[in-house]
């Protein structure tokens, strides 16, 4: 057990190295006026993300989701202050370590954990382990995910 944590913390480390901090890249990511806007964004590494989420969560402001928001985004949607766009596409494959096609230890857990309903289901009965993206629309998305909900502020 003390082996498999400390593998998985050398993993997680060499995942944060391997990714440029979001605040140097805000990629995605506009904040302007009462919105913020996540907009096309790609994810990228998982604990970054999560340091995000925690800023926007706690950013007072509402957070819409658009365009395509895949990988690591997608623990963005689970916010209490997040909608998605009603043309979001949301898109879900295996956390990796970039280049490869190994998956870490314990990083599709720490995705899972923000999941709900039918997409934690779907995470964590296949999707944590494809290395193809699973696409799905907002629509579909809230279908799963009743606790979700498309922005009102953003015509269709």
């Amino acid at each position: 057990m003390k082996t498999a944590r400390r593998l998985a913390l050398i993993v997680i480390a060499a995942l944060t190295a391997a990714s440029p901090a979001l605040s140097q890249q805000p990629q995605g990511i506009q904040r302007a006026g009462q919105f913020i806007d996540v907009w096309n964004h790609r994810g990228g590494n998982v604990l970054q993300m999560v340091q995000t989420r925690q800023e926007l969560e706690s950013s007072g402001r509402t957070v819409r989701i658009r365009g395509y928001c895949r990988s690591a985004c997608t623990i963005l949607t689970t916010m209490p202050n997040a909608c998605l766009g009603p043309h979001a596409r949301i898109g879900f494959h295996a956390p990796r370590i970039p280049n490869t096609q190994i998956i870490p230890p314990y990083v599709d857990q720490i995705m899972g954990n923000y999941y709900r309903g039918g997409i934690r289901d779907r995470w964590f009965g296949g999707w944590n382990r494809s290395m193809e993206m699973q696409v799905i629309s907002a629509r579909d998305y809230v279908r799963m995910d009743p606790q979700a909900r498309i922005c009102d502020s953003i015509r269709p």
